[in-house]
């Protein structure tokens, strides 16, 4: 594991932030390194607000898109809402199709079948449009490359608008509108939205049609903070608007769906974190194990009743997904050892049964294991599906790309992709692959980083500085929880091995005599040695408060330890 501290803001724009802000250096560099470097751009950064939102209308093809559904609303049009299975997809879905039947019946939702169908606009989907007079399809997170599904789609006579987040190729889908932000002539503000953000501004600009206010748009935000949660996006300008009232909404007033999700959690307030690790998960089960559509029918259900019962059947698909991934973890590792997979610069497994629903899931922990840009395999169909994982740093799109003459379709983000290939293709992919990440891997992206943001005492933590820190929340990409690096750290004979087999390390640390801290270390249980009989070490770690018996204490939670 190595530790990298990022290079230290220009020392006078520090000092102007201090003095702007009446902050101390720490937080006035933590600032600066999110790109704040005005009182201006603080106030928006701790205190955003819908009026921070941009104009719909400043995206590409916005114009168009609000016409033709106006235009399907006024002739008395059938409408189709297509979104993929996964979160983003379904919570886009559940977004559009709820807002239009506020003012409009003829709606209905379509999520392709994850094995049946495949990821991304179908076929069968439009087939499906045709044959129930459905004339306007609304693609949500995808369909930026399907220009031969749309091509297919115009000579039955069906319109698109597509609504994506993803690269665009050389050649855009002959759409009537293409509403992307990534799209080389579109000249929007913010480009890192997430399909159900790109579906929000939609929404937002129909609203803006129809004489409404973004006030109105605030119960459909709890879908949108979670699609930003799920799909790992930047949690920065928009996004961080947009997550930030989402989470409010989920905290305060949650659609039936999510009540029924959360409230058998202990938890009073949910952050962003917790949505990544307890809605998400659930919502994306009923796409992995069974339909998207179960997930649709919960996230637009209005009465709690019945949401509690979409939500029972959703937690058996949960618990059937975690039987499921963790079983194929433990076969792709089996098959990485005995292949000696792991002494490659990638890592790439096949097995034709794995379940095709999970096989993100285990890529995502065989990278975690082996930090390695990551592809599992498994047979879908007549062809072979994968899904890949990547490490800090390195581009597997990009990869994927320079890979594409084995490939029959691939689209994706930089730390995460899907593909299928022809089964006669998958060794000389497997080998072509593996020359071209290790020609354009650095060697220290194979190893894991914690960035750490900044040197601190421990006698600089305050209350004042815990108050501040809880404003940078919502946290996560390009505003990730910041971490602190401390040197001359002595447990005060506490140190002690907890959970399973010890696997976690929780002690009571001290800085030359300084009021001491609780700290926690997840999974670091192994380094015990390293801090027990009072030896000096390291560590990095974020500030947590712990809440134990209604008692709220400081905590540090140690990401690593080193000896001095």
């Amino acid at each position: 594991m190595r530790w990298t501290l990022p290079s230290k803001p220009d020392s006078q724009q520090v000092q102007n932030l201090q003095s702007a802000l009446q902050v101390d250096t720490t937080i006035a560099t933590l600032l600066l390194q999110r790109g704040i470097r005005t009182f201006e751009e603080a106030k928006t950064f701790f205190r955003p607000t819908l009026a921070d939102l941009h104009d719909p209308y400043l995206m590409q093809d916005m114009q168009l898109a609000v016409a033709r559904i106006e235009k399907a609303v006024a002739q008395g049009e059938n409408i189709m809402v297509f979104g993929d299975y996964d979160v983003d997809g379904t919570t886009a879905v559940s977004l559009v199709s709820s807002y239009l039947r506020t003012y409009y019946p003829n709606v209905a939702t379509y999520i392709p079948d994850r094995y049946d169908e495949g990821y991304g606009i179908s076929y069968k989907g439009i087939d499906f449009a045709e044959d129930n007079g459905i004339p306007l399809i609304i693609a949500l997170d995808c369909g930026i490359k399907s220009i031969a599904h749309v091509d297919y789609a115009k000579e039955k006579g069906i319109d698109f608008i597509i609504c994506d987040h993803h690269r665009p190729g050389d050649v855009l889908p002959q759409a009537v509108a293409v509403l992307d932000p990534k799209r080389e002539d579109c000249h929007y503000p913010y480009d890192e939205l997430c399909g159900c953000g790109v579906g929000f501004k939609l929404i937002q600009a129909l609203a803006q049609h129809r004489g409404q206010t973004l006030e109105d748009l605030i119960p459909y935000l709890d879908l949108v903070a979670t699609a930003i949660a799920a799909d790992i996006v930047p949690i920065t300008g928009e996004n961080r608007v947009l997550a930030k009232f989402g989470l409010e909404v989920i905290n305060t007033n949650p659609r039936p769906g999510f009540q029924a999700l959360i409230q058998h959690v202990k938890k009073k307030v949910l952050t962003i974190t917790d949505v990544v690790f307890i809605i998400a998960p659930r919502i994306n089960a009923a796409g992995r194990i069974k339909h998207g559509n179960a997930a649709v029918a919960l996230l637009t259900e209005y009465n709690l009743e019945q949401a509690e019962q979409f939500a029972s059947e959703i937690e058996q698909h949960n618990t059937d997904r975690k039987e499921l991934d963790h079983q194929i973890t433990i076969e792709a590792l089996a098959q990485i050892e005995q292949n000696k997979e792991q002494e490659r610069f990638s890592t790439v497994v096949y097995q034709e049964n794995w379940h095709k629903g999970v096989i993100g899931i285990v890529a995502s922990r065989l990278t975690e294991t082996y930090y390695r840009p990551t592809l599992v395999f498994t047979k879908s169909g007549d062809k072979l599906a994968a899904s890949a994982r990547s490490v800090k740093g390195f581009d597997i799109y990009n990869a994927l790309e320079a890979c594409s003459s084995y490939l029959e379709q691939f689209g994706g983000h930089m730390y995460a992709a899907g593909m299928t290939l022809k089964e006669e293709n998958y060794s000389a992919f497997k080998e072509a692959f593996e020359r071209v990440v290790e020609e354009t891997i650095h060697p220290d992206m194979l190893l894991p980083e914690i960035t750490v943001d900044a040197e601190l005492e421990l006698t600089d933590i305050s209350e004042k500085m815990i108050r501040i820190l809880k404003q940078f929340e919502p946290f996560g990409p390009q505003n990730m929880t910041p971490v602190f690096h401390s040197t001359g750290l002595k447990d005060s004979g506490y140190a002690k091995g907890i959970g399973t087999d010890g696997a976690h390390l929780k002690l009571f640390v001290r800085q030359n005599g300084s009021e001491g801290f609780g700290a926690i270390g997840f999974g670091l249980g192994k380094k015990l040695n390293l801090v027990s009989d009072r030896k000096s070490f390291d560590a990095v770690y974020c500030i947590d408060e712990n809440e134990f018996n209604g008692q709220v204490t400081v905590q540090l939670r140690l990401k690593d330890l080193k000896a001095l």
